[in-house]
C-alpha cells in the first residue's frame, strides 16, 4: 500500500519546521548509530502531510515504506477495539466481573506474603476484576519483567510473557494459581491485562484470537500486512531488530531474516503479539480519529470511541496517583487512561505540547503512535530498539511536531 504524501501547507503545517525532525532523528540518534532507522508518519485527517524514511532495514537495505514492524504494545489498542465490539454486541459488559467468562479466576485473591520457596498467602479481593479494568490496566494483575514483586517473578518462572509462551487457555490456567497485586480498581499497573482480553474474545467468539482480529478488525479496515505471524512471502520486509546495549549501543535481538514473527506463535498475544506498518496503523489511527469509520465501514460506534478516550482512572487524576509500575509506555504527569490508550488530560503537566484529549500509546520495540482529535492530527513512528525508555525520541518529536502547527 502505497502513502501519498500531501502539501503541508495545505494541511496547516510549516513544512520547513516538519524538515526539521527527520534532520534531528538522523543527527541524533542515526549518525550516532542509538537507533538502527527510522520511520515517522505526520498525518492531519484522512491525509499524510510527512513521510520519512531514513537508515537501514538490514545492512545495505534501506528502509521502505512498506516495512513491516513488530509493534509490540501497539496491539494493545486492536485487541481492545474489537472487545469494546462485543459491549456493543451487548455479549458483554464493563461491569461485568471477568469470573464471569473464566469461572477459574472467582476465587483470585490478593497477595499477602509467600513467593520463591514458599506458597503464597492471600486475602480475598475487595471488590471483584471486572471487564473494565482488564481495559485499563486496573486488573491487579502485573508484568514479570518489572523484577519488583514475588508476583511478578512467579510470571517469569512460568515464561508468561515469553513469545513462544503458554496458549491462552493455559495461561488462563496458570494465572488462577497466581494471586493480584493489589484489589482490582484500586491503582493501575502496567499488565498482562491486554492479553486477558484477548482470551475472553477467544471465549466468546469461539474461534482463534488472530482470527476474531482479522474478521473484526483488520480485515474490514484493509490492513493486509498487520498479523500475529508474518507470511513467508512478506519476511524480506521485516527489519532487524535491536536490544539496547550500555556500551555497544544495540545488540542484534531479532534478525529481519529469521524473525520469530515469522513462526506459528504458541501464545497469540493481544497485549504485544503483532506486526504492522506505517500505512496499515495509519489506517486504524485514521478510523479512531474518524468516530470509528473508514471508507464507508463502522468498526467502532462514535461514543463507544468517546467512551475509550475518556479517563477512566479509578477517582479520576493522573498517572503519578495511580500507578503502581516500574514501567510504563506512559510519561505520568498528565495522563490519564481510558479503555485501551492513554489519555492526555492536563496537557500543560506533560510539559509537552498537545491537547487534552488525545490519546496515544507505544510498544516496546520503541514504536508509538498518538492520535489528535482537537487539532485533526495522527503521528505514528516506528523504530525496532528494545526498550522503548532508552530514549526521549517521542516527547521531542512530539515537541517539534506541535512546533510546526500553523
Amino acid at each position: 500500500m502505497s502513502i501519498f504524501v500531501s502539501d503541508p501547507a495545505d494541511l496547516g503545517f510549516n513544512q520547513s519546521l516538519l524538515e526539521r525532525i527527520p534532520v534531528h532523528i538522523r543527527s541524533k540518534y542515526l549518525e550516532s548509530q542509538c537507533l538502527p532507522h527510522a520511520a515517522l508518519l505526520i498525518g492531519r485527517g484522512h491525509e499524510v502531510a510527512h513521510l520519512s524514511l531514513q537508515g537501514e532495514a538490514r545492512p545495505g537495505q534501506p528502509l521502505a515504506q512498506d516495512a513491516i514492524f513488530r509493534i509490540a504494545s501497539m496491539t494493545k489498542p486492536i485487541t481492545s477495539v474489537a472487545f469494546m465490539q462485543l459491549v456493543e454486541e451487548g455479549k458483554i459488559a464493563l461491569a461485568d466481573p471477568v469470573h464471569r467468562i473464566i469461572p477459574e479466576w472467582k476465587n483470585l485473591g490478593v497477595f499477602v506474603s509467600g513467593g520463591g520457596n514458599q506458597p503464597f498467602v492471600t486475602r480475598p479481593t475487595s471488590q471483584p476484576m471486572r471487564m473494565v479494568d482488564l481495559l485499563r490496566h486496573t486488573s491487579g494483575l502485573t508484568y514479570g519483567f518489572q523484577e519488583r514483586t514475588p508476583i511478578d517473578a512467579a510470571y517469569r518462572k512460568h515464561k508468561l510473557e515469553a513469545f513462544a509462551g503458554p496458549d491462552l487457555e493455559e495461561f488462563v490456567r496458570i494465572l488462577a494459581g497466581i494471586p493480584l497485586q493489589f484489589d482490582p480498581g484500586t491503582s493501575w499497573n502496567y499488565s498482562i491485562s491486554t492479553d486477558i482480553l484477548g482470551a475472553i474474545l477467544q471465549r466468546v467468539d469461539n474461534k482463534p484470537l488472530d482470527q476474531i482480529i482479522a474478521d473484526r478488525v483488520t480485515g474490514p479496515l484493509g490492513m493486509d500486512d498487520t498479523h500475529f505471524q508474518i507470511t513467508e512471502s512478506k519476511l524480506d520486509r521485516v527489519p532487524d531488530c535491536y536490544v539496547f546495549h550500555p556500551t555497544d549501543k544495540m545488540k542484534m535481538y531479532d534478525p529481519g531474516a529469521t524473525t520469530a514473527w515469522g513462526r506459528p506463535p504458541s501464545q497469540l498475544s493481544g497485549g504485544g503479539g503483532m506486526a504492522s506498518t506505517l500505512a496499515d496503523y495509519h489506517r486504524f489511527c485514521r478510523m479512531l480519529l474518524n468516530g470509528g469509520t473508514l471508507d464507508g465501514v463502522r468498526i467502532l460506534g462514535r461514543k463507544t470511541l468517546d467512551l475509550m478516550i475518556s479517563n477512566h482512572l479509578p477517582g479520576g487524576g493522573d498517572l503519578t496517583k495511580h500507578s503502581k509500575a516500574l514501567f510504563s509506555e506512559a510519561e505520568n504527569a498528565g495522563a490519564g487512561f481510558g479503555l485501551g490508550f492513554a489519555t492526555t488530560i492536563d496537557s500543560a503537566a506533560t510539559g509537552v505540547p498537545g491537547s487534552n484529549n488525545d490519546f496515544y500509546w507505544g510498544g516496546m520495540f520503541s514504536t508509538a503512535f498518538f492520535v489528535d482529535p482537537v487539532e485533526d492530527i495522527i503521528m505514528i513512528f516506528m523504530t525496532q530498539l528494545m526498550p522503548s525508555s532508552t530514549y526521549p525520541i517521542r516527547r521531542e518529536i512530539k515537541t517539534m511536531l506541535y512546533a510546526a502547527v500553523e
